[in-house]
């Protein structure tokens, strides 16, 4: 592992009305690994990303980002410091090709016109750079493409603009065995690019076998937040299920053997 975290989270609180979501949250995701994010439905994830995204104010806590703190507002706070969010949804628009969905929002200008030149070899250089070739057109029309080649072109739309953490929220779901492999070896090779990858998933044997880490939340608290080689598939599911392992609480940074 990285000595000093990217993203580290220390003792997030968030709450919606009486209701608390997230209950002294502790997490942090390293360069150049794939940190897992798991747990069950309600368990926080989806409201720890967007505390994370800026999409929600943390009620209280730290937020660091390469070792200082820092204050995130709003999403593009989030994209200033170099963090980008591929949600389930993927947010790309049918009618639309590759090269537009990509600089959807932040084209390119030649004078007063798009430089459509510049932003087609971008486009076809952060795919190179990911080794995909499954697209066989940047000028393609995302209508066309099946689901494992939209998740490619939403997580070459996140790395586009340097980021340096990249969240992808259940990229295998409703993929097939072939394109959840592709999309799982893109996700390692984001990570072997340097970045930081923060994996959401409920599918364990894709956690196993791409994380370097796992954070399990459980009821809004972080059961554990281990090395991938600290557990196996079943304590993994007893973690999600019960925030424990055995009669034990499961630490806050110590998991158990393997």
């Amino acid at each position: 592992m990285s000595d000093h975290p990217l993203i580290e989270l220390r003792g997030i609180n968030k709450s919606f009305g009486p209701v608390d979501v997230l209950k002294g949250v502790d997490f942090v995701a390293r360069a150049g690994e794939v940190t897992a994010l798991v747990g069950d439905n309600g368990a926080g994830k989806s409201t720890l990303v967007k505390c994370m995204s800026g999409t929600y104010p943390i009620d209280s806590g730290e937020y660091l980002f390469e070792g200082r703190r820092v204050t995130v507002h709003s999403p593009r706070d989030a994209s200033a410091l170099g963090i980008e969010i591929v949600y389930q949804d993927l947010a790309l628009c049918d009618n639309l090709d590759i090269v537009q969905n990509m600089f959807l929002g932040r084209e390119q200008l030649s004078g007063v016109v798009l430089d459509e030149s510049s932003m087609e070899h971008s486009a076809e250089e952060t795919l190179r750079s990911l080794s995909v070739r499954t697209v066989k057109s940047v000028r393609q029309r995302v209508a066309s493409l099946s689901g494992g080649q939209r998740q490619t072109v939403a997580i070459a739309k996140a790395v586009l603009w340097n980021s340096k953490v990249v969240v992808l929220d259940e990229p295998t779901a409703a993929l097939g065995v072939a394109q959840t492999a592709q999309v799982l070896s893109l996700v390692r090779r984001l990570a072997g690019r340097g970045l930081a990858v923060v994996l959401i998933s409920h599918n364990m044997l894709d956690v196993l076998e791409v994380a370097d880490s796992i954070a399990v939340l459980y009821l809004g608290e972080m059961a554990a937040q281990v090395e991938r080689s600290e557990v196996n598939q079943q304590q993994l599911v007893e973690l999600i299920t019960t925030g424990r392992l055995g009669a034990e609480p499961a630490a806050s940074s110590k998991g158990a053997d393997a």
